[in-house]
């Protein structure tokens, strides 16, 4: 997600779950071949695994950033043809490729050629008047032709006119039916449902229609400690949840080492600040992050501040 899933954000999902695949903004290419690879790629060895998400159409572009990616020690590539935005419309990427099968085909195979780590696809299930089923699982045999064979499929078509991205992430309605048919009718990929997801019942219930995975966005900002139980409850670690305030405090080293840099405490903090959503002290603890994190000279004492402000939970 642009401007939430970056390095700190992830480092901090981190404390709440270990095993979870997390991914990374969006990059685009042109900016990952010609830009600050050290801001655009740099991230903690704790946040394995992880997927770096590319936004392109050029197969070769594609393979060279993808060889970049697995260079800097990423688990995954995954190829973004599900964003609506009007900049990536206009780059000719993103979600408009869905029109385009044969050509996210040859990039595929062009990253896969490149590199040895899994090479994904993100996609929506049509845009505009292409969006029946059939055009949908047509372009999934295209590009598994190509030989991908994980597929994330965002559970809503993508007006590419007349509605912003966030109305693209409400408005259309959701089709799960047609996520558990790909699958159905695909059996040997691995199909992943995403949208409109927000709990951990929802996610179980989608996995119970026979889909392999699947991937929260939005609420996994909003609600970032729903993640707590994740590794416990599904992948069977021993380990209990990490409270509230032990995640907060986990993040201490983690914040001085940033600011010893010349980083900021606000580019840390503002992705903390849903972690205590609907408990008591939660309107404290945001209001007192908000006015002090921006301030010169901000350090981890804000933090301390903050946490302070909130009870202790069970």
């Amino acid at each position: 997600m642009m401007e939430r899933t970056d390095r700190h954000y992830r480092y901090f999902m981190r404390q709440l779950t270990g095993r979870t695949l997390l991914y990374t903004e969006m990059v685009v290419c042109a900016a990952l071949l010609h830009g600050d690879r050290d801001r655009l790629l740099g991230f903690d060895a704790l946040e394995h695994p992880i997927a770096l998400q590319l936004g392109g159409d050029d197969p070769a572009t594609l393979a060279a950033c993808a060889r970049i990616a697995a260079d800097w020690g990423y688990d995954e590539v995954n190829l973004n043809v599900g964003c609506p935005s009007d900049r990536v419309r206009d780059g000719q990427f993103g979600a408009c490729l869905m029109a385009q099968p044969e050509r996210v085909a040859a990039c595929v195979a062009a990253m896969r050629e490149a590199v040895s780590i899994p090479v994904t696809v993100k996609h929506r299930i049509g845009i505009d008047d292409r969006d029946a089923y059939e055009d949908m699982a047509d372009f999934v045999r295209i590009v598994a032709a190509a030989g991908c064979d994980r597929f994330s499929v965002h559970a809503r078509k993508a007006w590419l006119q007349g509605l912003s991205p966030k109305e693209n992430r409400q408005v259309p309605p959701l089709r799960y039916g047609d996520v558990y048919r790909l699958k159905a009718e695909f059996p040997h990929l691995a199909i992943e449902i995403n949208g409109g997801i927000t709990t951990l019942e929802g996610a179980r219930t989608c996995l119970g229609q026979g889909v392999d995975a699947v991937m929260i966005g939005r609420a996994a900002y909003d609600r970032p400690y729903l993640f707590s139980a994740v590794d416990q409850e599904w992948f069977g670690e021993p380990t209990p949840p990490r409270s509230r305030h032990g995640a907060v405090e986990a993040m201490y080293p983690y914040v001085e080492a940033w600011l010893m840099k010349g980083g900021r405490l606000n580019q840390i903090a503002r992705h903390l600040l849903n972690l205590f959503t609907d408990c008591p002290g939660s309107r404290a603890w945001k209001r007192h992050i908000t006015e002090r994190a921006t301030q010169p000279g901000a350090g981890v004492e804000v933090l301390q501040e903050a946490l302070a402000l909130v009870p202790p939970l069970p």
